[in-house]
């Protein structure tokens, strides 16, 4: 009976790996990088990982017990959601943030689609791009040591010098998974073990490079392409995101033609296009191509040899043909994806120009009388040497960013004007040029960016708001949020939004507190 052989259904041939051996692999794989996020951004950036896998383990459990499902958070699929969510997250972000992203993530971009194995783009980056549409003030703001500043890809892209090293260890403002060194243990990690294959990862960032080199205006300069890929999320795309097993190819070749697409699509993002970092949307993108890749990249059965003869007459292959709504739309994604990069880049300085324009308009309103504003010398150093970090501890996250002395057609002095921004409006960045009579009185202030929530936070651009600072003169103001001022300090909010009030007063009040330290 020892002899007798075992029949059974197929696969006869059984992989030792599980969903949840995978899922822990993954979870495991980025603890480097995790570590040194909450290491070198400090407590806040641990709670920013807490809130991000709780809720996307909470999301998954509710949904399934209300449709009455399987309990599936045992699997880890929502544990590492919640942890690539967060890690591609400033560490800064409000805790409402990864809150909002991983019940995105969870319940629309998975759980309403089938679960695990049946969503058609990666959960945890669907959710990073609903925050980036619809925060896009906080999830783009980055702070570290509570000082916000630019990223290395915006320096970057303003042509200013980098520290590769730094960028390597992850020792920069970005992301709470920034450092690569951390990545890249995590990914070899995975290679080793089985969790991912070399096809994908190695197909990104060859031809991201090459890409970087062709198009980035700077030839094959190594210095400049490793800091390409030591910035944004290049290295966490390749390893983690677009080696998702459900959203990328099966075969081999499949997976090096997938691998190219996201490469492609992140330099043409990264070298034309407008942020400095849409890894993310390349690799969606190309996860809605992966049904087309592995349609038309069939691997050859075993046994199987081409033009054999049958008969008289030679075996065809069934290749399936690809639907043509699937290439148009690839081919309609990929043209609007050139034509808004072209776009944005041959209105680039028109856009520049009407901007300069806008805050010259605005710093006359704010100063009648003016016609043309001169540099204070010592205003310009402070500038200078505040090198793009916040003004102040008292006032938020508040730069100053430009600060002139207004001149009449006699040219004698008329007053003074400070522009500031704020970056802790609702829905981002407020900006205001105020302007000041010779005594310090403010005489107005005019808005240069206001993009707050209509009917609310915009009426702030209001004369009923904005012009209760007109004619003060007053060391600080304050804002009341119940109604009713008293005093010549005191500033009524909006009503419904005090948050976008908040910011005019903390940057009016950093405008002020300059002016007096460097101007009066």
């Amino acid at each position: 009976m020892s002899n007798l052989y075992n029949v059974s259904s197929s696969p006869h041939v059984r992989s030792k790996l599980s969903t949840g051996g995978v899922m822990y692999d993954v979870i495991l794989s980025l603890m480097p990088a995790t570590f040194f996020g909450i290491y070198h951004f400090g407590f806040h950036a641990f709670l920013v990982v807490a809130m991000a896998i709780v809720t996307a383990v909470l999301s998954e459990y509710v949904f399934d017990y209300i449709t009455g499902k399987a309990n599936t958070t045992r699997d880890g699929s929502a544990i590492v959601t919640g942890l690539l969510l967060a890690l591609c997250l400033p560490a800064s972000v409000p805790l409402y943030i990864p809150f909002a992203g991983s019940l995105f993530a969870i319940v629309i971009a998975k759980c309403l689609f089938g679960g695990l194995g049946k969503n058609f783009m990666n959960p945890a980056l669907a959710g990073r791009c609903f925050l980036l549409i619809s925060f896009s003030g906080a999830v783009t703001n980055y702070a570290l040591d509570g000082v916000t500043g630019p990223t290395p890809l915006v320096d970057i892209a303003n042509g200013a010098a980098v520290n590769v090293w730094d960028m390597f260890l992850g020792c920069t403002n970005g992301v709470l998974g920034c450092s690569i060194l951390g990545l890249l243990i995590g990914g070899i990690y995975l290679l080793v073990v089985g969790g991912i294959t070399y096809e994908i990862p190695l197909s990104v960032i060859v031809s991201f490079s090459l890409f970087v080199a062709l198009f980035g205006g700077h030839g094959f300069d190594p210095v400049f392409i490793l800091a390409h890929i030591c910035g944004g999320g290049v290295i966490m795309g390749a390893f983690f995101m677009a080696t998702d097993p459900v959203t990328s190819p099966v075969s081999s070749m499949g997976q090096i033609i997938y691998g190219c697409v996201v490469g492609i699509l992140s330099g043409l993002f990264r070298t034309m296009g407008s942020a400095a970092d849409s890894v993310s949307y390349a690799i969606i993108i190309s996860n809605l191509v992966t049904p087309m890749i592995d349609m038309v990249v069939v691997p050859k059965p075993y046994g199987y040899r081409a033009n054999a003869m049958v008969g008289n007459s030679k075996e065809k292959k069934n290749v399936p043909a690809v639907p043509k709504s699937a290439v148009v739309l690839c081919v309609i994604t990929l043209i609007a994806g050139v034509a808004l990069s072209g776009i944005y880049n041959m209105t680039k300085d028109t856009i520049e120009e009407q901007q300069r324009l806008a805050k010259a308009a605005s710093y006359k309103a704010v100063v009648p009388g003016a016609e043309s504003f001169d540099v204070v010398e010592a205003a310009e150093t402070a500038i200078a040497d505040l090198d793009g970090a916040v003004y102040g501890t008292d006032f938020g996250k508040v730069f100053i960013n430009e600060a002139y002395v207004a001149k009449d057609a006699a040219g004698e002095i008329a007053g003074y004007v400070v522009a500031a921004s704020s970056n802790d409006g609702f829905d981002g960045t407020v900006g205001v040029s105020v302007g000041f009579a010779a005594d310090g009185a403010i005489n107005s202030i005019e808005f240069t960016e206001l993009h707050e929530t209509a009917g609310m936070g915009m009426k702030c651009g209001d004369p009923e708001f904005k012009d209760q600072f007109n004619g003060r003169n007053v060391a600080q103001f304050t804002l009341n949020k119940a109604g009713g001022a008293a005093s010549a300090e005191e500033i009524n909010s909006v009503s419904g939004a005090s948050v976008t009030s908040g910011a005019v007063v903390n940057a009016v009040n950093a405008a002020l507190d300059f002016f007096n330290a460097y101007m009066k």
